[in-house]
Order: structure tokens, then sequence, then C-alpha cells
């Protein structure tokens, strides 16, 4: 404590205004998300790698034993939703408003959107993979079912964007309270 003070003289002392601390917080952690967006992004990339080569005419033998299921069209979609991570990381930079609302619907159209759709495609097999006590015609892949690979995969990413979202709107809100204060004054 100060000398001369009782401590009780700190009220009148500047403070980070609330958004600006919003601000600041959620941004750390979009960054965060957007980081594990890319890891997962290049994860679905490794796993895409074949289907590329082959539309290339590229062989590998080492890489066509492996056997790697055809990509469906969710994942090229989701894939390119990737991509508007980038846009995310600009509007986290600048403090643009309009580019994060635009990143945030992105992300809802090309990431969150894709991902619910493989979760029913996969939902049949994951079921009867987790109730049946020997399943029949299950998808295999290197002696495991296919279906329960991509609920791992679903599982990771659904969080990433969900938690992606939260945070997105949460700056939008911020950035917004900071130009209707910014009038006011």
């Amino acid at each position: 404590m100060v000398t001369g003070t009782d401590g009780t003289d700190f009220v009148h002392r500047e403070t980070v205004a609330a958004h600006y601390q919003i601000s600041a917080l959620n941004k750390g952690r979009l960054r965060k998300c957007i980081f594990s967006h890319l890891l997962l992004a290049l994860l679905m990339v490794v796993k895409m790698v074949p289907d590329l080569l082959d539309r290339l005419d590229i062989f590998i033998l080492e890489i066509e034993e492996l056997e790697v299921p055809q990509p469906l069209k969710w994942e090229y979609i989701w894939l390119g939703g990737s991509v508007a991570s980038f846009l995310g990381l600009s509007a986290i930079r600048r403090n643009r408003t309009l580019l994060l609302q635009i990143y945030f619907g992105l992300i809802n159209l090309l990431s969150t959107v894709p991902i619910l759709l493989a979760a029913m495609i996969y939902f049949k097999e994951f079921v009867e993979y987790c109730t049946e006590e020997e399943p029949e015609g299950l998808q295999l892949w290197q002696g495991y079912p296919i279906s329960v690979l991509w609920y791992s995969f679903i599982l990771v990413a659904m969080q990433v964007h969900l938690f992606t979202l939260i945070f997105a709107w949460k700056l939008i809100i911020a950035w917004k309270n900071r130009g209707a204060i910014k009038k006011t004054h």
C-alpha cells in the first residue's frame, strides 16, 4: 500500500472499458479456435492426399496401398470452409466487425453444416457399431470402422466450430457496442 493512503482511493483511477476487456479475451480464444480449425484442416488434407494425387495422375505405390476411402462432397466443402479462417484472422487483427460477420456466416455455412451432414451420414453405422455385439457390413479402413473414425473427427470439429461461433459472436457484440459508445460521446 502506498504511504499516505488507506487504500480506498483506487475508485477514481481509470479502468479498461468492459468491451475492450471482452475483446482482448475473446480475440485470444478465437485465435486458438482458428488454429485448431486449421490443424483439423491439415488432417483432412492428409486424408485427401490419395484422391488429390489420383486427380493429378500421380501414382505413389505406398499411398495407394493405404486404400484410403474416396472423399465425399461434404469433405471438400468443409475443407473449403477452412479458408475462411484467414478472413477471421484478418478481422481480429483489424477489429473489423463486417469481416467478422462474414467469417461467422462462412463458418456456419461451410464448416458447421457439413459436419452436421457428416454426423447424419455416418449415424446409422455408428449406432450399429455401438449397440450390436458383432455388427456386420460396416465400412472398415485398416480394420477400424469408418463411422467411428469420422465421429471422432466430428466430435472435435463440432466443438471447435461451436466455440468459434461463440467467441466470434461475443466479439461482434463487443465491437458493435464500442461503436455505439463512440457515437454517444
